[in-house]
């Protein structure tokens, strides 16, 4: 209904639906005033009509006194017009009950990003203030968003990318998922880790599905709306902080996709429901003798333009920041000292970060800046991690012998497990890398004498092939405690055949197609597989071990599921002349038809697995396998027959 009412000095037209005379305005606050000094209104025409006199608004009921504190009721005059429906006020009780309920729905989000150089340890600052969360009873999800334009790093050089990261899904993922999930509890799956390529994939694919309805495709709304939609697939009622991580470096013209989603996401979730961390370096001039702030205050410079505020600084340094140094970061960056973080390099262990965090109250500012309460953390655990590491009791020498041997994140999670290994037995583990050219070249014999293990871990392709089975053959020979991995258990079984069990010319399939005796060849299910991308065997696949193995002992379960990736296997119809020679088939697939470890009954601890063990190993958990490992050199290194732990 439309009608004229007076409000103040003017003369307005009530539209259909009328404001006044609404549930929320009654029409007794809508008063038929004349407009100032023209008297009685003129008629209007027949399309608007004067409202009819208010009636009477109903009397609320009154509200209850305030005697707290001697203050006075409140006057029902006011009471009528301010309150006109009578609602009475919640107590404050249930206010803040509703707010703890609405605030422990809410998902947060922390995203971390990195600015000066590329290598700063984004990903263990990251894995570091999960696990410190973590500590402090929040439920944590964790992911990284990579800038290149590769679908997964599955197909890229170990040398540009550092080891393949696979997930029980059989992702193929960054190295810092490895960090993930040593440092937390958190499930990763395939959504943990995206890419340029895989985001660009998704929109292209949707476009020639006809789903944006013949719209134009740009990087703004699409490509950024295809970045906060994988955001926010982590968020769940079960999930109370999702933290990630943003590869490269601020600056690069490849991550500007992904920096402009997470500066869109606080204005949908809202801004007080998002942490910004910049993960930055000071560095220090010698010349000068001095730190240098200049590198950060341009690194938050570029962030600032693109309209992200960071809420709290990591600076990665190698000397302690002054009170002035931090004072002038906070000044510049508009940041506030307390959240000017320091983090200096860690000479001794990686596991020294979150310590090193938490004493800066990390924690603690993320809590406060989220409205969240939670316990202290209980980091007894990880003390004593620090504590085994400070404190070893026994030292030993492993070889790793790999085509990239030169290249320390090409093995990034073996060098951890084998470190998880040592903790476990309190023992310092000293790994010299050793590339198996050089062993071709030069001889296991003068490469590997002293040393107190051989670990040969996986890969592809031809080169270093035979240092590898020369070293295993020097392991097996010497009784050298060993342990193959992937590539490193096929070259075992070539080293059997070709030395044990008289098979001369035996090899792998994948290196000599024409071998007389190929005890390693392409799985079926590989048969006719062009595409190199995503295609392999991957992923957790169970096994069945076989008992009174040195593998069963070190499990202590007669199954156990472990992360695969590879195209070639255990040539079957070889198994019983192999086995004849001496080789033990320690486990299988469920149904037997594939080799998973294979194993020597002579020989104090000779096992080589299909699997990649290292990816399920933590600090607080070493793997089974690595564990025996690391006994069996103990053992050796001190002169004793038996394997401690095994």
């Amino acid at each position: 209904m439309a009608g004229w009412t007076g409000i103040g000095s003017g003369v307005h037209r009530v539209q259909s639906t009328p404001f006044f005379g609404s549930a929320l305005f009654p029409a007794a606050l809508a008063l038929p005033y004349p407009e100032p000094g023209r008297g009685a209104q003129p008629a209007r025409p027949a399309r608007f009509t004067r409202l009819p006199p208010p009636e009477k608004a109903p009397e609320a009921p009154p509200l209850a006194p305030q005697v707290a504190g001697g203050r006075r009721s409140i006057d029902p005059l006011c009471e009528r017009w301010f309150n006109p429906l009578g609602l009475r006020p919640r107590r404050a009780g249930a206010r803040a009950e509703a707010k703890s309920e609405e605030l422990a729905t809410v998902t947060r989000h922390i995203f971390v990003t990195g600015g000066v150089v590329s290598s700063l340890g984004k990903g263990l600052t990251s894995a570091s203030i999960g696990m410190l969360l973590e500590a402090r009873g929040l439920r944590v999800r964790m992911q990284k968003l990579d800038p290149y334009i590769n679908v997964d790093p599955g197909t890229m050089s170990p040398y540009q990318h550092g080891e393949v990261y696979v997930l029980d899904d059989g992702s193929e993922t960054d190295l810092d998922l490895g960090h993930y999930e040593r440092f937390t509890s958190t499930q990763l799956t395939r959504m943990s880790n995206y890419t340029t390529g895989q985001i660009y994939l998704s929109v292209i694919n949707k476009e020639r599905r006809g789903e944006f309805l013949g719209k134009t495709v740009q990087v703004i709304p699409h490509i950024t709306n295809e970045i906060k939609e994988m955001v926010r697939n982590l968020a769940s009622a079960d999930t109370d902080v999702v933290i990630t991580e943003i590869g490269g470096t601020v600056g690069d013209i490849e991550s500007l996709p992904f920096l402009e989603a997470i500066r869109q996401i606080p204005l949908e979730v809202g801004r007080e429901n998002c942490l910004f961390i910049h993960l930055t370096l000071v560095p220090y001039l010698k010349a000068a003798g001095e730190l240098k702030t200049k590198p950060t205050q341009h690194s938050v410079g570029i962030l600032r333009q693109i309209g992200i505020q960071p809420d709290v600084l990591v600076c990665r340094t190698e000397r302690s920041l002054d009170v002035s140094d931090r004072e002038k970061i906070a000044l510049f960056c508009n940041v506030p000292l307390d959240c000017v973080i320091e983090e200096r390099d860690k000479d001794f262990s990686i596991y020294e970060v979150p310590l090193s965090l938490q004493s800066n109250r990390i924690d603690d500012i993320v809590l406060r800046r989220f409205g969240m309460q939670a316990p202290q953390a209980d980091l007894a655990a990880w003390h004593d991690i620090l504590h085994r590491l400070r404190n070893p009791e026994h030292e030993v020498s492993i070889a790793l012998v790999g085509k990239y041997a030169e290249h320390r994140d090409a093995y990034k999670s073996i060098y951890e497990a084998l470190d998880h290994g040592g903790i476990s037995h309190r023992t310092q583990v000293r790994v010299q890398p050793i590339k198996s050219e050089d062993i071709e070249r030069d001889g296991a014999e003068r490469l590997l004498a002293g040393f107190d293990g051989l670990i040969v871990p996986g890969g592809f392709g031809e080169r270093g092939i035979e240092g590898k089975v020369e070293a295993i053959r020097f392991a097996r020979e010497r009784k050298l405690p060993f342990l193959g991995i992937c590539l490193g258990m096929q070259c075992a079984v070539i080293d059997v055949a070709r030395h044990q069990a008289g098979l001369e010319g035996a090899h792998s399939t994948e290196f000599a197609r024409n071998s007389p005796h190929p005890v390693i060849c392409l799985m079926e299910e590989q048969q006719g597989v062009v595409a190199k991308g995503g295609t392999m065997r991957l992923g957790a696949q169970p096994a069945v071990l076989t008992p009174g193995t040195l593998s069963a002992r070190a499990y202590g379960t007669a199954r156990i599921s472990e992360r695969h990736r590879h195209r070639y296997e255990f040539n079957a119809r070889y198994r019983q002349q192999l086995e004849t020679a001496g080789l033990v088939i320690a486990g299988t697939s469920p149904d037997g038809a594939l080799v998973e470890i294979v194993e020597l009954a002579d020989h104090p601890w000779f096992v080589a697995v299909q699997f990649h063990p290292e990816f399920k190993s933590k600090p607080t958990a070493a793997h089974p396998l690595f564990a025996g490992f690391v006994a069996a050199a103990v053992a050796r290194h001190s002169g004793s027959a038996s394997v401690a732990g095994a």
